[in-house]
């Protein structure tokens, strides 16, 4: 083979031997899929990308891909992130994370890290409730939701992550169900772009 051959990248190769160990029919598997499909439709390179994390359930995939990943402390993602694309910007910078840690301990971030519109792609997948802990109420719980925490409703109203990020300057925003890998793939592979 000559040092100009490539070599076609598909999803499959972006899996690491790590099993996820998320619950059954949890979303995380659809959203992890959906970035296995994106990584090879845009032929990235994972030598060339960082993966980050904060703490929850979905912060586990940065374990799950064949590239450069960490996992911070809860809700610093978006700053991890920030500091790796200020120091290499020609990497592929990818935060990923749940409702809980991107909203709550980690709102302020997500405000700042939209603000400065930096080239990262955050992946908020939010199950509007902190599902590592089983059940109590999260920022993006509806009111009126019952949870371990809030026996008699949630009493707050609910934040809308993508109402939050356009209203504090995000120039590229999506949300789409885990469970319609076509659409997810497609999201994904948007925001990466």
């Amino acid at each position: 083979m000559s040092a100009a051959t490539k070599i076609e990248l598909k999803p499959g190769a972006y899996k690491t031997g790590l099993k996820p160990v998320w619950c059954p029919g949890c979303g995380d598997f659809g959203v992890l899929n959906a970035l296995y499909r994106s990584m090879a439709a845009l032929q990235i390179e994972p030598w060339n990308t960082v993966i980050l994390s904060g703490i929850g359930c979905s912060s586990r995939l940065p374990g799950y891909v064949t590239t450069y990943g960490f996992n911070g402390v809860h809700g610093r993602a978006l700053t991890l992130a920030t500091g790796v694309k200020m120091a290499r910007p020609e990497l592929t910078v990818i935060a990923v994370g749940g409702d809980g840690d991107g909203l709550a301990i980690g709102g302020n971030h997500l405000i700042h890290a939209c603000r400065r519109n930096l080239d990262v792609t955050y992946i908020l997948m939010d199950n509007e409730i902190y599902g590592l802990t089983k059940g109590q109420v999260a920022p993006t719980t509806p009111t009126g939701d019952k949870t371990k925490s809030t026996f008699w409703g949630n009493p707050e109203p609910a934040v809308d992550p993508c109402e939050l990020a356009i209203s504090t300057g995000a120039t590229w925003v999506g949300r789409g169900f885990s469970g319609d890998m076509k659409q997810m793939t497609e999201l994904i592979t948007a925001a990466i772009e």
